[in-house]
């Protein structure tokens, strides 16, 4: 097959399981995006149980995609299930079992390749999921810092430095109780933050990005403001820089990065491991 496809041609893509279909989306998903320059028709056809439901199912593929051959990313366990899928008018792609093969191989123990056992959540990580994003949303904006002490993790930052958004993917993901703080005026211009900041400002990050990069968000909103002005987030930043540098935080640039990414460097920046969410826990009160 030729390697210099043009990029304006548009592929069918389906994401076939014997669950939800998640995993093979996610899966599909994150390779697809590797080619930017294509476009993409995507349907998730979930809990294809029997060789009949994939029966079904091929034949609703065929029929939308019109002989294009599209693309099938598929996570069915059921081998005579899955081979259905296997066939000239499609292009088949077993995103799981391989890699589920060499795992049992180097394990030296078969796998227990049941659809969906990986989305089973116990009662106690379900509850702790609830909690953290209950505290989370209690917690968003600077509200009730006197809680602070149970907090996980600490957000701080300007307005629109993108608090609230990585807050609430911390506790809807990583089930950690996250609280975030802005920096107003009040803060800033006195060079002090909240005493219950400074006492945990171990579990404490100072969020940061370019000034050129906040005043493009804030314009967004508040076109021509004082509030969006380019000199404004200029001080702003340099103050909020000065507060962390004077509380000893960490400090993490934004700028350029998903909210996933700034999640997952946001725990790496304070230490908080599977092992010290462990120990957070047990100081907090918190079941693990």
């Amino acid at each position: 097959m030729s390697l210099t496809q043009s990029a304006s041609t548009t592929y069918d893509v389906y994401y076939v399981s014997g669950s939800t279909a998640i995993l093979a989306e996610d899966m599909g998903r994150a390779l697809l995006a590797q080619f930017p320059g294509i476009r993409f028709r995507e349907e998730k056809i979930p809990f294809i149980h029997t060789p009949d439901d994939a029966r079904r199912a091929l034949a609703h593929i065929l029929q939308q995609s019109d002989g294009s051959q599209p693309l099938v990313f598929c996570t069915i366990m059921d081998q005579e299930t899955r081979d259905i899928f296997n066939c000239p008018k499609v292009r088949f792609f077993d995103i799981f079992l391989n890699t589920l093969e060499l795992l049992e191989q180097s394990l030296a123990i078969r796998a227990r390749r049941e659809a969906g056992y990986s989305r089973h959540f116990t009662i106690s990580r379900m509850d702790k999921r609830v909690d953290a994003i209950h505290f989370s949303l209690e917690h968003d904006d600077g509200t009730k810092p006197a809680d602070y002490d149970e907090a996980e993790i600490i957000l701080i930052g300007v307005s629109r430095s993108g608090k609230t958004p990585v807050s609430i993917y911390l506790a809807t993901h990583m089930e950690l109780k996250s609280a975030n703080f802005p920096l107003t005026s009040d803060h800033l211009d006195k060079h002090e933050l909240p005493k219950e900041i400074v006492r945990n400002r171990k579990r404490a990050v100072g969020l940061t990005c370019s000034p050129q990069y906040l005043h493009t968000i804030r314009e967004k909103r508040y076109a021509g403001s004082t509030y969006a002005s380019l000199a404004n987030c200029t001080k702003e930043l340099q103050q909020a820089k000065q507060l962390y540098m004077r509380h000893n935080l960490k400090v993490l640039n934004v700028e350029g990065r998903s909210i996933e990414e700034i999640a997952v460097q946001a725990i790496q920046a304070i230490g908080l491991t599977k092992k010290g969410q462990q120990k957070a826990r047990a100081r907090t009160g918190l079941s693990v």
